[in-house]
């Protein structure tokens, strides 16, 4: 063996190391054989709970009730509502990744406690735009993420309000609400499965996935740092709500969940503390495994994609081996990063 082969191995090896291992456990809805009672569970709970999810689900409410301007005044495409729309998200987003990278990696509230990966988050590198990952990270995610997120949920309003696009009331149709709230995970994890596949395919990863996988090392802003490109590929699941009968708050549910739930999914951290009480679930093993291995894991535990097409790893040392084997063959020694 050469000493550059034994360097490159040493170099895997310490990469392989965790300062936190978290489960990883697919959602129980495609188990075979069926289990009711835990998929129900598995579907309501994020709903019910302190999770990420009900947060959205709040502030969607509060948005339609207090901050929506009526539809009337939106049927024209018009810079008076469209700018705050635009101000609204810009806001939810620095005060969710904001607070949360403060918390975790600026004032270390919580050490490394429940971290998974031992090294910092912060690196200073020519890669990133600024020469540094934070603002790089800042930056994308408010200059392209919020823009063309805003920009969706624009275009939404505006065909909502001149009857273009399907809609009704939760007066008239609760059950169909609650309906769109247990079906939007599996959704979504669906899409999203579909999509980052497809930007993994080597044009698009080369020109526009590439720039969100800098980010080996993951933080809160790393979530939506993203080319343009691929935040209105990654976004555009909301796009079923312009075909199906929906609600506004449905689709601001949506968004979030695709805008300010990366900023969870890229924390770092398994769990938010709040001195040694566990308050919140952040980031997931399972796509941390993504983008320390880049080969794997490209959907969600909500559905079952991965497992089905052999893409899925649990963080063991066996499939860490598999994993990188497949990395090797697929790349011949030169992976894409």
């Amino acid at each position: 063996m050469t000493e550059s082969n034994r360097d490159t191995q040493g170099q895997e090896k310490g990469r392989d190391k965790w300062n936190h291992r978290g489960p990883v456990v697919f959602s129980p809805l495609f188990d075979w054989p069926p289990n009711p009672k835990a998929f129900v569970l598995a579907l309501t709970k994020r709903w019910v709970t302190l999770s990420r999810n009900a947060l959205f689900l709040i502030v969607a409410w509060l948005v339609y009730r207090y901050f929506l301007p009526d539809l009337s005044s939106m049927r024209s495409l018009s810079i008076e509502w469209a700018l705050p729309v635009f101000l609204r998200n810009l806001l939810l987003m620095t005060v969710i990744a904001g607070g949360l990278h403060l918390y975790l990696f600026t004032y270390r509230a919580q050490g490394n406690r429940l971290k998974y990966d031992a090294r910092e988050q912060l690196e200073k590198s020519g890669k990133f735009s600024f020469r540094n990952q934070v603002w790089d990270n800042v930056f994308w995610s408010l200059a392209s993420g919020v823009t063309v997120w805003s920009a969706y949920e624009v275009l939404y309003l505006w065909a909502l309000a001149n009857g273009v696009v399907p809609s009704f009331a939760f007066s008239d149709h609760p059950v169909v609400f609650v309906a769109w709230l247990l079906a939007l995970p599996v959704l979504t994890s669906s899409h999203f499965y579909l999509v980052h596949r497809l930007l993994h395919w080597p044009p698009l990863y080369r020109r526009v996935h590439r720039l969100h996988h800098r980010n080996i090392q993951i933080g809160p802003w790393s979530g939506m740092s993203m080319h343009p490109v691929e935040h209105i590929i990654y976004i555009s699941s909301v796009l079923v709500h312009f075909v199906l009968p929906s609600h506004p708050i449905i689709l601001l549910v949506h968004l979030y969940s695709r805008c300010l739930g990366p900023a969870f999914s890229h924390a770092g951290f398994e769990k938010l503390l709040v001195k040694d009480t566990a308050v919140v679930d952040t980031a997931d093993f399972h796509h941390q495994l993504h983008h320390r291995f880049f080969e794997c894991n490209y959907g969600t535990v909500d559905a079952p994609w991965d497992r089905w097409f052999g893409s899925a790893h649990d963080g063991s040392d066996a499939d860490t081996a598999r994993v990188r084997e497949q990395r090797r063959r697929m790349y011949r020694g030169h992976p894409p990063a």
